[in-house]
């Protein structure tokens, strides 16, 4: 069934109507845009409606059986039809990622519209979602399997930290926009949650090895098997290399990275209880250029990562409404990258929640978190704490009613998340929702959220020694160069978020679908930074030092859109595709901030306003696929870098039943390019290269 090219033109057009114009009047039109985007999409379902009912009885059993269901877990905590959904959510399965030829986290990503994923370096990423990336991203929550990986020491997480069998990887679910009410602080551009398969589905055997010129070679293994039947588990380890980048001017920039992690999951079923208890260890040698910029007599670092993880949950489901679920956490790390930065940290978390069906039409669902966590810095060169060590608690409870207005067809949803840290102490974040489901075809969802980021320690206790700032402020011709200090301040509070969402979702048919979302941002609080008075070094040679102190007296005002489409035109043949629009206005109380800090007040600068990905997956044989990636970034002023285009592909052969060679190549349109810049660590610009590797994967 071909897609119908008048409705896309016209949906099209309208997006773009309702996307543009009315958002330029800012906030205070926001209730007519709404309105405005509201009526078209309503226009649009009801021109499609009249053969919605009849729309499935002209297939035939095999085109039903290739209708997909999709659920999500990370919305609601519970599991949800995604045409159910009152927000921005985009899945990536285990096919997805099989076919790609990702082989990180960061990597696999990428397919998934209004995320912003550029890599920095070998074993460094910048990712966030609708904006203010940076090495550290701080106002997206990071999940896997539902346990946390925000850290409250750096304001975001280390992507080479988080890591696991690709292989085991069931989804990963992104929800694009607030999710504070069901996740708490710090998910205020959204959550990505990596869900990993339970152990009866990963049993017997699995081995994996293969390697090329920037993958230098990788392998893992994995085993499955039962106690009883009641008791599976897995075992697995994995380890790889990959090899250095190469700095803009032509040099090594010593980023090699090298990597073992081993793991295990044991799954108990009895009656209607589910226990689940999972485990893991790794170590990471990765290296480091420093900027010149920096006061570092040696810029070329080796640094290492060791850490792991214990998880233990239980469910009981009563029925499909009604459950209880607890869960417990225990993370330690170590991150050593010296002379720049060396912590310990550690952290305990407890998570409950129980969903109980209430009269007939209402689903509440209520819980609570703890989180301690504690770190150690050992001071460098570079960044002193004061304290040193410190612990720091995290209280938060949240209660959501899903009232069906109209079973199965107009579903209402109000939450609200009340947060205690140490920090800034209590904060609140509700959200509504709203969905309408008319047929099975169409759904349409609006959403009005609020969200925090809560300060790091790194924003109220750190001192850090920044580069040479004389050619940022404009005094190139001081006979002494101009150095700053950023200093910490317990006044810092946390960053605000008021966001209004809406969304629409069609399936043309059993074979092609559209997903469309549209967002208005305003935040306020974020931070900013004052200049203190300058003062002469007592070292030689002699500098002027200038302290920089954080505020929050900046805002901003993001908007834009994404939409995402699926296509079957053959059986053999699936066509994904997604573009993905930003814009963001910033202001601050100094406008050369502008230039200082990418995450914030040159957020603007430093986000692509376009993005757009196209998948072509295609089966030549039952024995040969052939998969294809295309890219394209538009550029990132803050940098100044170029819009880029990538292309990826992987080839498949599968000789026998359970065996796979694969053949990838990665970034194939240039030799190399770049794509982002290492803010917080301050590395050198690096060239993300081109890149072959071949491998096989057995099953027994």
């Amino acid at each position: 069934m071909l897609v119908n090219t008048h409705h896309l033109n016209a949906l099209a057009i309208k997006l773009c109507m309702t996307a543009s114009y009315p958002l330029l009047k800012i906030i205070a039109s926001l209730k007519f845009v709404v309105f405005a985007i509201f009526c078209s999409f309503a226009s649009l379902v009801l021109a499609n409606g009249k053969s919605a009912n009849n729309q499935f009885l002209d297939l035939s059993l095999q085109e039903l059986m290739n209708i997909k269901v999709v659920n999500v877990s990370s919305v609601s905590r519970h599991s949800q039809k995604l045409t159910e959904v009152a927000s921005a959510v985009f899945v990536i399965t285990q096919d997805d990622i099989r076919r790609s030829g990702a082989t990180s986290i960061p990597d696999a990503l990428r397919m998934a519209p209004g995320v912003q994923v550029e890599r920095i370096g070998t074993d460094k990423w910048a990712v966030s979602i609708r904006g203010f990336n940076g090495f550290s991203a701080d106002k997206v929550q990071v999940l896997i399997d539902g346990r946390s990986d925000y850290s409250p020491l750096i304001a975001g997480t280390l992507w080479a930290q988080q890591d696991t069998l690709m292989e085991d990887i069931e989804r990963i679910e992104i929800i694009r926009g607030p999710a504070a009410t069901v996740w708490g602080t710090n998910a205020v551009n959204g959550v990505i949650n990596v869900i990993t398969k339970n152990a009866a589905s990963t049993q017997g055997a699995l081995l994996t090895a293969g390697g090329g010129s920037f993958e230098h070679g990788f392998g893992s293994a994995r085993y499955g098997g039962k106690i009883n039947e009641d008791t599976p588990f897995r075992i697995y380890a994995k380890g790889f290399s990959r090899d250095n980048t190469v700095s803009l001017s032509g040099g090594n920039a010593h980023d090699q990275w090298h990597s073992v992690r081993g793991g295990f999951r044991l799954d108990h079923a009895r009656g209607i209880d589910q226990f689940t208890l999972q485990g893991e260890g790794f170590f990471n040698a990765t290296g480091n250029t420093t900027s010149q910029n920096y006061p570092i007599s040696n810029p070329i670092q080796i640094g290492t990562q060791e850490g792991g993880y214990m998880r233990f949950r239980w469910d009981r489901v009563f029925s499909d409404q009604s459950s209880l679920m607890f869960q417990a956490a225990y993370d330690r790390n170590h991150f050593r990258l010296l002379p720049i930065m060396e912590y310990k940290a550690e952290s305990v978390d407890i998570d409950f929640q129980h969903r109980f069906p209430l009269f007939d039409k209402h689903n509440l669902i209520w819980g609570g978190h703890y989180r301690a966590n504690h770190n150690k810095v050992i001071n460098t060169e570079i960044m002193q704490f004061n304290p040193q060590e410190r612990t720091n608690h995290f209280f938060s409870g949240f209660i959501r009613d899903e009232v069906a207005l109209i079973p199965k067809h107009l579903l209402f949803s109000l939450g609200t998340r009340v947060d205690h840290n140490d920090f800034t102490g209590l904060e609140i974040q509700p959200s509504t929702r709203l969905t309408w489901v008319p047929n099975s075809q169409n759904s349409v969802w609006i959403a009005i959220s609020r969200a925090v980021r809560t300060p790091s320690r790194t924003e109220q206790d750190a001192r850090v020694t920044y580069g040479n700032l004389t050619n940022l402020l404009g005094m190139s011709n001081l006979p002494v160069s101009i150095h700053g200090i950023l200093q910490g301040i317990n006044s810092f509070d946390s960053e605000k978020l008021l966001a209004y969402e809406l969304g629409y979702r069609h399936q043309f048919s059993s074979r092609a679908s559209i997903d469309i979302a549209g967002f208005v941002n305003d935040y306020s609080n974020l931070r900013d930074f004052s200049f203190g008075a300058l003062a002469l070094s007592s070292g030689l040679p002699q500098q002027l030092i200038l302290p920089i102190f954080p505020n929050n007296k900046a805002a901003a005002l993001t908007y834009g859109f994404e939409v995402a489409a699926d296509w079957k035109p053959l059986e053999k043949w699936r066509l994904q595709g997604n573009y993905s629009y930003l814009n963001i206005h910033t202001s601050l109380s100094n406008e050369l901030f502008r230039n200082f800090d990418p995450t914030s007040g040159g957020a603007s600068k430093v986000n692509p306003q376009h993005q757009l990905s196209f998948r072509s997956n295609y089966d030549i044989t039952e024995k040969l696929e052939l998969n294809l990636w295309l890219r394209y970034t538009s550029n990132i002023s803050f940098y100044n870098i170029p819009s880029y285009a990538a292309m990826d592909a992987k080839l498949i052969w599968k000789p026998m039943r359970n065996v796979e060679l694969f053949a990838v190549g990665q970034n194939l349109l240039s030799g190399s390019h770049r794509e982002f810049e290492a803010d917080t660590l301050s590395s050198v610009s690096t060239l993300i290269p081109r890149g072959v590797y071949v491998g096989a994967q057995w099953r027994f």
